[in-house]
């Protein structure tokens, strides 16, 4: 599989996982929310050091890859990176207890995460994916990234949501409500 069909694959699973996201908020399933948001956030940072020709680390945080990096972004990408890097550490270190809960206190995941932790972390994810889907459909960085062309960007836009255009989201310097 080449750098770029890995690219628009985790693009692609990021937005099948925000697509999940209603459907677990529907069901008040809140650890779940927080969960695959964690995991769509993932994908989407991936995709995006993917396509700059940076190996993503092999781990749920890539806050430190993304900040020794900044410099191989667009200026626009780059002053995004220290909220990007905060919504992947804050929601990588909530992805254990959203699945296990706290083994410690004898808590189930059902216990530590509320309406308004699935909800923040749903918005940080759609924040996310629409940034790096900005990021992924534009020419410019497919010809400055070694090994990419502009003729990928079309394929890569093609597997985010389409939604190329979305609003900018609030920015998420701090978040609250981790357990």
């Amino acid at each position: 599989m080449t750098n770029h069909s890995m690219t628009r694959n985790y693009l692609r699973q990021a937005a099948t996982r925000l697509r999940g996201l209603v459907l677990y908020l529907q069901l008040e399933d809140w650890p779940t929310v927080v969960r695959e948001a964690q995991e769509a956030v993932e994908l989407c940072l991936k995709a995006a050091l993917r396509f700059a020709a940076i190996e993503p680390a092999r781990t749920h945080d890539v806050a430190e890859v993304l900040r020794r990096n900044v410099s191989r972004f667009p200026d626009w990408f780059s002053s995004k990176v220290p909220s990007l890097a905060t919504i992947s550490t804050v929601l990588a270190g909530q992805r254990g207890p959203a699945f296990y809960g706290d083994e410690r206190l004898h808590l189930p995941p059902d216990e530590l995460f509320d309406r308004g932790d699935a909800e923040r972390a749903k918005e940080q994810a759609e924040y996310v994916h629409a940034l790096c889907t900005r990021l992924l459909s534009e020419e410019s960085v497919g010809e400055c990234v070694p090994g990419g062309s502009g003729a990928d960007t079309a394929a890569i836009q093609a597997a985010g949501t389409g939604e190329t255009d979305a609003p900018q989201r609030q920015e998420f310097s701090q978040t609250s409500g981790s357990p």
